[in-house]
């Protein structure tokens, strides 16, 4: 059976992995968007500048931000953030909502334009290095890798069409928050079968 270690119970008697129970802002962030899957080329652009502004930093750090980033980033609409330019760089460095950081800044940009040259769009690129669903759940975090080989394919595919701040980790990690791949802990309340993915969210 699974490790119960890595899982908590909260007070509503729900069963989480671990992490989800150790703030309000993860529980609702683990409880309805971590693992599910996600489509849509301005959704999965949200996601892959998040996750690369968060290397370095807690995610907690950039949840608790993110209603900024979205303001500050026009709602992550990839044709206006390709559209930015240099006085956009310098509104973004004084805006204290965000974590202000030059080079993941120009990453942003220089990745919405990247996204607008995909021929089949951002999301179909994405879930096109998705693994297959495991045989089963993974029982405990040990269990969860930090990388993979779709993961480093992943990276190595954006990188080739002019991507930045996206390495294997945190290919990994954007693929455990859209759904790609869904490590939910057995006995986690949130985990469905795990052929269940398949087919979700198109």
């Amino acid at each position: 059976m699974y490790d119960v270690t890595d899982l908590v119970t909260g007070a509503d008697g729900l069963a989480r992995c671990a992490w989800g129970c150790s703030t309000p802002d993860y529980a609702a962030y683990h409880d309805t968007e971590w693992g599910r899957p996600l489509r849509g080329d301005d959704a999965l652009y949200e996601r892959l500048t998040l996750e690369a502004f968060q290397s370095g930093l807690s995610w907690l750090t950039i949840l608790r931000k993110r209603p900024a980033f979205r303001l500050a980033f026009d709602d992550f609409r990839i044709e206006r953030v390709a559209s930015y330019g240099e006085a956009d760089v310098t509104r973004l460095l004084a805006d204290a909502g965000i974590v202000r950081n030059r080079a993941k800044i120009e990453a942003a940009i220089a990745n919405a334009r990247a996204a607008l040259e995909l021929p089949d769009g951002l999301s179909a690129l994405l879930w096109s290095y998705a693994p297959p669903s495991r045989a089963a759940r993974p029982e405990s975090f040990a269990d969860v890798p930090a990388l993979t080989p779709e993961s480093t394919a992943l990276a190595r595919g954006l990188k080739r069409r002019g991507f930045r701040f996206v390495g294997p980790t945190t290919g990994y990690a954007l693929m455990q928050a859209t759904g790609m791949v869904d490590d939910h802990l057995a006995g986690c309340h949130v985990a469905a079968p795990v052929a269940a993915r398949d087919g979700m969210g198109a």
